[in-house]
């Protein structure tokens, strides 16, 4: 039985070390992931949220075109395509749609559709596209979209993510074991 799976793209498909070595070259630090253990970078680096905004719109579309596939990634989003709907939605700002777009095709990941909202609110888009399930890296959004869609949500566990969640939140270290549970849920379908 076909689904739509609703993905987000950042710390989700992409590697959530990703903004590390960006923040350490920038700022002069030596962070690993395991420092960051939340989701806003500004206590880590030093400087204000407006500074590091102002950094971040600067470099954003850098970040974003070399970004690191996260481990497993690929082969797993290649199965699913092929047997359910990949819509991917992200936080992204809507003018890095070509970005995004030539970063999924540089790493040969098909997607049935990309929304770029330009914020961290996916309720009303997950609901508007009517996704099964979701797959995310931001703890509050995981929680929210399970709680108001009434969906599972597949939680990347991260330093930054490691609060409690609901019941419909499950918690992941990889897409191996992404891929397990989703292997299962779809079998009680």
């Amino acid at each position: 039985m076909s689904k739509r799976f609703g993905i987000d793209i950042d710390g989700t498909v992409t590697s959530p070390e990703t903004f590390v070595p960006h923040l350490n070259k920038a700022f002069n630090l030596n962070l690993t992931l395991d420092d960051i253990t939340e989701y806003d970078f500004s206590p880590f680096v030093n400087v204000s949220k407006t500074e590091l905004g102002q950094w971040f719109k600067k470099n954003e579309k850098m970040i974003y075109e070399t970004s690191p596939l996260a481990n497993d990634a690929k082969v797993i989003l290649q199965k699913w395509h092929q047997e359910h709907e990949l819509f991917f939605i992200s936080a992204r700002h809507e003018n890095l749609l070509d970005v995004t777009k030539q970063w999924f095709n540089k790493h040969e990941l098909f997607f049935h559709h990309i929304e770029l909202i330009g914020t961290h609110f996916k309720v009303e888009t997950a609901k508007r596209y009517n996704v099964d399930i979701f797959f995310e890296d931001k703890h509050d959004n995981a929680c929210d979209i399970s709680e108001e869609c009434n969906i599972p949500v597949i939680l990347f566990d991260t330093p930054y993510n490691r609060m409690p969640t609901p019941k419909n939140v499950i918690r992941v270290c990889n897409w191996i074991e992404a891929n397990e549970w989703v292997t299962n849920w779809l079998t009680k379908q």
